[in-house]
């Protein structure tokens, strides 16, 4: 049974960097994101977090708005089915009206079968696949592993959108 919580979401920029490099490490190897959009230091970007009783970062997300589109960058949520990889991209969602956006995107790994499910879920759509993008990645972030969630290959990037109206 799945059990939410009330989430209270907190501006990256109100957290200390320090805490919010420790997380890209332990979470990404380093808090350098490399995508076939860019490459990003994700302890500079916009984002918001979602904190413990403890105040340990327990859901993030990052993003960047370029163009009139969002791009997220990462998310992240340490603690599944409570509610709060939801309550960020409601956040991005809301970040994009404001800002006279109308669409989202974001890219992902072929292996990373549970994001492909988590987006899909909340109205994103597959757009385009990047053949062998991850392997231009790692040239930039050596630490990138061969292989991921399952035992899949990772190879190629997944774009997916969602079009506000």
């Amino acid at each position: 049974m799945l059990r939410w919580f009330i989430v209270k979401l907190h501006p990256i920029t109100d957290i200390p960097k320090n805490k919010v490099t420790e997380f890209f490490k332990s979470h990404w190897g380093s808090s350098k994101m490399v995508i076939s959009s860019g490459v990003y230091d994700c302890s500079e970007l916009d984002g918001f977090a979602v904190l413990n009783d403890e105040g340990d970062i327990i859901g993030l997300v990052t993003y960047i708005i370029r163009d009139h589109e969002c791009e997220i960058i990462s998310l992240n949520s340490i603690e599944e089915g409570k509610g709060i990889g939801t309550s960020l991209i409601n956040e991005i969602e809301n970040i994009v009206i404001k800002n006279n956006c109308k669409l989202i995107k974001l890219v992902t790994t072929n292996d990373n079968l549970l994001a492909l499910r988590f987006y899909q879920k909340r109205g994103f759509i597959l757009s385009r696949i990047i053949n062998n993008a991850v392997e231009e990645a790692r040239k930039l972030k050596p630490e990138i592993p061969l292989i991921g969630n399952d035992g899949i290959p990772i190879r190629d990037e997944i774009e997916l959108i969602k079009v506000l109206s």
